[in-house]
């Protein structure tokens, strides 16, 4: 997803300095005119706005908070934009620490996945300054078209936890559906043209179940960056009080996903989890890989 929205940057003109943990996958946007940095570090000093997309909360703790992170090298003035799906305490604390060194710092998640990365058609929740937001407004504007202000620092990522549960809840119900229709010997390409339409339709159900469909489980979003993100709207939920039943037992069956060996799949790869208890053999589904003990989808930050 990052790559794809780096390169809407430098298509529409923007002089972009990049850096990525694994030099190779940064390969493409260096050949497109991308300068190469050693460190975030060296890319906010070079840079007015600085955008970070990574995995979990320790990476963008560090990424931005640490010795050769970005605020050791921005400048005052400067604006650091966390685009991670990550922690609201930690968005604030970003943002404290970037004002307390003349800086502004935005929290703006994304929904939309692989294909409205590539599309520019994300959903970009902004958490921090309204006035921040509106320098941000340009480049935000280049890789989605649904942009709103969710309030101070962490309302972006609040606002993701909200989309992050009605997915992880809906697609447990797409996916239950998929094997009931299939069990019940269906047309389920039939069965999609009926439902999509009416009051079940949703964005999973058009995009993802296709891909369920004819087999095609690869990541649009992984397996085990949901269940990072299910665990920080756990805890939460867990801090202000709140009993949400649906929310763990979708973690709970996305775990047994993870624990299968499909974590490095897609989250439609949940229905290849349930056809397995179910003792369905799903068509054209990939084999799992072998489970790892020490896969960071079963560890929450």
């Amino acid at each position: 997803m990052g790559q794809s929205m780096c390169r809407h940057l430098r298509d529409a003109g923007y002089s972009i300095r990049v850096y990525n943990r694994t030099k190779s996958k940064a390969d493409g946007l260096v050949e497109a005119g991308a300068q190469w940095a050693t460190s975030p570090r060296a890319v906010a000093e070079q840079s007015d706005i600085v955008v970070t997309m990574v995995g979990y909360p320790r990476d963008v703790r560090e990424t931005i908070l640490g010795v050769e992170g970005v605020l050791a090298g921005l400048k005052p003035g400067g604006i650091v934009i966390d685009m991670t799906t990550s922690e609201p305490a930690l968005a604030r604390e970003i943002a404290t620490r970037a004002e307390e060194q003349g800086c502004e710092a935005l929290d703006a998640p994304v929904s939309g996945g692989d294909i409205g990365a590539r599309a520019a058609a994300l959903s970009i929740m902004v958490g921090g300054k309204a006035e921040v937001l509106q320098t941000a407004l340009p480049l935000f504007s280049l890789m989605g078209r649904t942009i709103q202000h969710q309030g101070p620092a962490g309302c972006g990522q609040h606002t993701k936890m909200v989309n992050q549960i009605l997915i992880a809840s809906g697609m447990v119900g797409i996916c239950e559906a998929l094997l009931y229709g299939y069990r019940a010997g269906l047309d389920l390409e039939t069965v999609l043209k009926s439902v999509s339409a009416g009051a079940a339709g949703s964005w999973s159900l058009s995009n993802l179940t296709p891909r369920m469909l004819s087999g095609d489980f690869r990541p649009g979003f992984f397996v085990e960056h949901l269940i990072k993100d299910l665990g920080i709207a756990l805890a939460e939920s867990r801090r202000m009080g709140l009993l949400l039943p649906g929310l763990a037992l979708a973690e709970q069956l996305y775990l047994a996903t993870a624990a299968a060996g499909w974590e490095r799949n897609g989250t439609q790869a949940l229905l290849l989890a349930l056809a397995r208890v179910s003792n369905v053999s799903w068509p054209n589904g990939p084999e799992p890989r072998p489970p790892q003990s020490t896969s960071p989808a079963v560890r929450h930050e």
